[in-house]
C-alpha cells in the first residue's frame, strides 16, 4: 500500500496503535509458568475487547493447513510460525517471539517482538538486544528514493557484523490492505539492487535471526519452523513507511523493555 494523503495516513496509524496496544498487553502478559497457548488465547481476549479481528486467523500458506490461531508464538529454537500449545510452558531464561496482526476498517497489520524471560543469560541479553539493533539498521534506509536491497543490506550486514546469521527463507512484505502484498522485503542482499522506495510506501520490515548457522527445517505440522542446530532465533517486525528524509515507524516498540519476569 502506498499512502497518499494525511487523512489515509491518520487512519493507518489508528489501527496500528490499536494493534500495537494489544500487542504490548500480550508482551505484558507473557510470565514463566504460562503456557503458549494461555498467551494466545489471552490475545484472543483481547482483540474481542478492541473489537479487532485476528489478520492470521484462517491464513493458508503451502501445504499448511487453515492456521487456526491469534498469534505466532515461537520460543527458542523455534524460527517462526510457532503454533501455540497447551504443553509448551514459558520458562525462564526462554527467548520468547510474538508475532501478531489485526484487521479493522479494511486495514491489516502484522508486526513481532521477541523478549527474554528472567534469569536469562547475558549471551541471551546481548543476542536479544543485537537482533533489534539489526532491525532498526534496515528500518533507517527505509527513505524514499533508497532501493529494497540498502534495507536488507543494512540489516545483513549487521548480523554477520556480530556473527549471527539470517534465516533467508522469509522475508518481509508490503502491507495495507492485505496481509501480504509487493514488494518482497529480504533481510539480505546488494546495497543499490531491488525496487525503489517510493514515498508512502508501507512495509514490514523484519527479519529472523539465528545465532549460529542459517539452516532451518519445518516441522510435520506444516507450520513450525526450528533451527537445524538447535541455536536461538529472534524475530523482530515493525510496520514502517518511507518517507523523503527518515522512515516513520507505524508500530513502534522501541520504549519496550526487552525482558520480563
Amino acid at each position: 500500500m502506498i499512502i497518499k494523503n494525511k487523512k489515509q495516513l491518520k487512519r493507518y496509524k489508528e489501527v496500528c496503535d490499536i494493534s500495537t496496544e494489544i500487542l504490548k498487553q500480550i508482551k505484558d502478559y507473557i510470565a514463566t509458568g504460562k503456557s503458549t497457548l494461555d498467551v494466545d488465547k489471552y490475545a484472543e481476549e483481547l482483540c474481542r475487547e478492541y473489537n479487532v479481528i485476528s489478520a492470521f486467523q484462517g491464513v493458508s500458506v503451502g501445504n499448511a493447513p487453515p492456521y487456526e490461531h491469534t498469534t505466532c508464538i515461537s520460543l527458542n529454537d523455534t524460527v517462526v510460525h510457532g503454533i501455540p500449545r497447551e504443553n509448551e510452558k514459558i520458562n525462564s531464561g526462554d527467548v520468547v517471539k510474538v508475532d501478531f496482526g489485526i484487521v479493522k476498517d479494511g486495514f491489516y497489520t502484522d508486526h513481532c517482538f521477541t523478549v527474554g524471560v528472567e534469569p536469562i543469560s547475558q549471551e541471551k541479553k546481548e543476542f536479544i538486544i543485537n537482533s533489534r539493533d539489526a532491525i532498526l539498521a534496515g528500518v533507517e534506509n527505509t527513505i524514499a528514493g533508497n532501493r529494497i536491497g540498502d534495507i536488507g543490506n543494512a540489516i545483513e550486514s549487521y548480523v554477520k557484523e556480530k556473527n549471527y546469521s539470517v534465516a533467508k527463507e522469509f522475508v518481509g512484505h508490503g502491507i495495507g490492505k492485505s496481509l501480504h502484498e509487493p514488494p518482497d522485503v529480504p533481510a539480505f542482499g546488494e546495497r543499490g539492487s531491488g525496487d525503489i522506495l517510493k514515498k508512502g510506501l508501507v512495509i514490514c520490515i523484519e527479519a529472523q535471526i539465528i545465532n549460529g548457522s542459517e539452516e532451518v527445517y519445518t516441522c510435520k505440522d506444516n507450520w513450525t519452523v526450528k533451527t537445524k542446530e538447535r541455536a536461538d532465533a529472534c524475530m523482530f517486525e515493525y510496520i514502517v513507511m518511507a518517507d523523503k528524509r527518515e522512515a516513520k515507524i507505524l508500530t513502534n516498540t522501541l520504549d519496550w523493555s526487552l525482558f520480563v519476569n
